[in-house]
């Protein structure tokens, strides 16, 4: 089967060959692959033969201007399109250093919002004339990959501490930096879509959770962030596809809320967070597809992740479903020959 066979296979609820598995390995992840026998020029996909998706992005970024600060052997400080200033650090797979935000009060949001105007040069025409004839051909899963929310928010526009706060004093400020990215997304994917990219669900990134509990309550999502979800959500019914999310953290209390408002998949459940793949699939199995859940912090373990794969796979496998993958990415402590049996065993106790 394809992976867009796959794919279309688990939101249906319905058996395939197989789970699809997926994941992201760290840049340092490849390079070691690399060094231990992985072909230079080979895609990590092919040479595991594991599942394709691919993103469709567009920038509905305010545009600020990128430049560098400051450079040297260890670091960069550069400024983003969002307004943020940077301290990357040179080694491969490093966290950057948030310096500064930009736009942290409601006057500097009007001045940014001003900049963020759907417009024809904020999409990749030539990558997409290129590389979508070989996604359909191939029959690889797409991805339009949206981008609004709280993470969009506190991660890369105005800091956590502003935005939590920002959340009950000043929520209709929030609720328009929630409604503008969404809207900003919307008017560039309906110009992807009106040239005939289609694709097969829309994904974005909206971490609501850390250790074992959300950023916020259940109120504060229900009065400003879910009517926002849940737009996006129609928007991608509306086209007769699917909406999937990723979400960081412990959001267990949350999910009532997600299949209330028509969600079909979520991401990465987070096991090291709090999240219970087994409570999951039990109570929600037949609505959401669940799309993670293998401790990345055991992926470098055989001893562990094997016997964990070897359990979970035949219960959350059940009726399709599920879309193997690790719950963060894949750090670079994994080798080429554990990542190896990791994907063995899934293929093995995830076939139907």
């Amino acid at each position: 089967m394809t992976s867009k066979e796959r794919f279309t296979r688990m939101f249906e609820h319905r058996e395939a060959d197989r789970v699809p598995i997926i994941d992201q390995p760290w840049q340092g992840t490849l390079m070691r692959w690399k060094e231990e026998g992985m072909p230079a020029d080979a895609d990590w996909r092919d040479f595991f033969q594991v599942d394709k998706l691919e993103m469709i992005s567009v920038d509905n970024s305010p545009c600020f201007e990128e430049k560098i600060l400051e450079e040297t052997d260890e670091f960069v400080i550069s400024t983003t399109k969002w307004g943020v200033t940077l301290k990357n650090f040179k080694v491969p797979d490093s966290t950057p250093e948030f310096l500064d935000y930009r736009v942290n009060n409601p006057e500097a949001w009007e001045k940014a919002k001003a900049r963020m105007k759907p417009s024809r040069d904020r999409i990749d025409w030539d990558f997409l004339k290129k590389n979508y004839p070989v996604w359909q051909k191939e029959g690889r899963w797409i991805e339009g990959l949206f981008w609004f929310g709280f993470d969009v928010l506190h991660s890369w526009m105005a800091g956590t501490e502003t935005i939590l706060i920002a959340l009950l004093e000043e929520p209709e400020w929030v609720s328009d930096m929630f409604n503008t990215f969404l809207d900003t997304s919307i008017a560039l994917f309906d110009m992807v879509w009106d040239e005939g990219y289609h694709f097969d669900s829309i994904f974005w990134y909206d971490d609501m959770g850390y250790k074992n509990t959300t950023f916020f309550s259940n109120d504060v999502y229900a009065e400003l962030l879910q009517p926002v979800h849940k737009r996006a959500i129609d928007w991608a019914h509306n086209r007769g596809i699917k909406a999937h999310l990723h979400s960081c953290g412990d959001v267990m209390t949350r999910v009532p809320q997600l299949v209330e408002i028509g969600l079909d998949a979520l991401n990465p459940i987070e096991i090291k967070a709090g999240m219970d793949l087994k409570a999951l699939k039990r109570d929600y199995g037949d609505k959401l597809v669940f799309h993670g859940g293998a401790d990345a912090l055991y992926l470098d373990k055989p001893e562990k992740i094997l016997p964990y794969i070897a359990e979970i796979l035949p219960l959350v496998k059940e009726n399709g479903g599920y879309i193997f993958s690790s719950d963060h990415s894949i750090p670079n402590t994994v080798s080429l020959e554990t990542y190896r049996q990791v994907v063995a065993a899934v293929k093995e106790h995830g076939s139907y």
